[in-house]
């Protein structure tokens, strides 16, 4: 059965990320996966969290936040400060973004400051949670590489890139990076994070009303980890024309020229 885009099983939708569209935000990226949009912004904190003052713990540390703006969907989301309270895959997912980070982070190189993830869903097409995982691995890049060009700090924190992408069983096969329909209609639905040296940081698998078996898993987990070195190559691409902007002589072809004052 054909998928909604056209795409053949084990291949991506389009992939960009924009650099610099939070001039605010120490490191930023636009992300897009197919129709997916999500702004990721890293901001550097000059403090840690009280438990880690009060437990003398050194280093630095890292927290994510994770939101769906209202017109992401094609029903108007409620924000949750209207509701009181954040709701429970928003948490769930902030927690995952948080941990996927931290795996390839090393705080102790970022000192006694907080690394600041915020994730964003401009507009959702299925992905939201891997799209902003992605996404956040180059915001942190970012970041770090301007506070090694400053001298902030001396010794890159960030030791492995990360990246997510979804999986799933859709009508008996084995699916790379669905797409809203394709993660409604799923039998199996999977979200799979991966450093680029081809580590496991987490692996999330469900049957929806269905089971699944050994094969149809390592299926997922060959079309993911496929997907994911895509990706990884497509992040250090976005890294490097990051360091264009921050650094406009580093090459005569910069297709930011003129664009350098609007994202320091």
């Amino acid at each position: 059965m054909p998928r909604p885009d056209k795409r053949t099983a084990s291949q991506l939708r389009k992939v960009t990320f924009i650099p610099g569209i939070a001039p605010h935000a120490h490191g930023s990226v636009l992300v897009s996966s197919g129709n997916t949009r999500v702004i990721c912004a890293a901001t550097i904190q000059e403090e840690v969290p009280r438990w880690m003052k009060m437990q003398g713990i050194p280093g630095g540390w890292l927290t994510a936040e994770y939101s769906m703006l209202p017109y992401s969907t094609h029903d108007r989301k409620q924000r949750d400060i209207n509701k009181g309270k954040l709701d429970g895959r928003s948490s769930e997912i902030q927690r995952l973004i948080g941990r996927s980070l931290r795996a390839v982070v090393d705080l102790g190189k970022l000192g006694q400051r907080t690394l600041c993830i915020d994730c964003d869903v401009l507009q959702a097409d299925g992905g939201t949670r891997t799209a902003s995982i992605t996404g956040a691995c180059v915001a942190s890049a970012i970041a770090f590489n301007k506070l090694l060009q400053k001298g902030v700090i001396t010794q890159q924190p960030l030791r492995r890139k990360v990246a997510a992408v979804s999986v799933g069983i859709v009508n008996g096969e084995a699916l790379l990076d669905l797409c809203y329909e394709e993660d409604r209609d799923a039998e199996v639905d999977s979200n799979l994070v991966m450093t680029d040296d081809g580590q496991f940081v987490e692996i999330q698998s469900s049957g929806e009303e269905a089971t699944f078996s050994e094969t149809q898993m390592n299926a997922m987990l060959a079309l993911g980890k496929a997907g994911i070195a895509e990706l990884c190559k497509l992040q250090q691409q976005a890294i490097d024309e990051a360091m264009k902007i921050v650094d406009p002589t580093a090459s005569v072809n910069n297709p930011f020229a003129g664009l350098e004052e609007h994202f320091k």
